[in-house]
């Protein structure tokens, strides 16, 4: 069975990774299969800390990207 990446946004970042290169391909499905498809009204329920919208979170991508984590 192969790696299952769970692509969603929490307020102020992608989430913890561990191994190399698991950031940047996090933040990458985050970016195609989540921010390039739906709108700013999009309500994201994390699944632990806080609810937020992608409109909310949006924004940060390239911060995140830039910072690393």
């Amino acid at each position: 069975m192969g790696e299952v990446t769970t692509a969603t946004p929490f307020p102020g970042g992608v989430g913890k990774t561990w191994k190399e290169g698991d950031f940047e391909q996090l933040l990458g499905d985050v970016t195609t299969k989540v921010c390039d498809v739906y709108d700013d009204r999009t309500a994201v329920y994390p699944g632990h800390g806080d609810d937020t919208t992608l409109g909310a979170e949006r924004p940060h991508l390239a911060e995140w990207r830039e910072r690393g984590w």
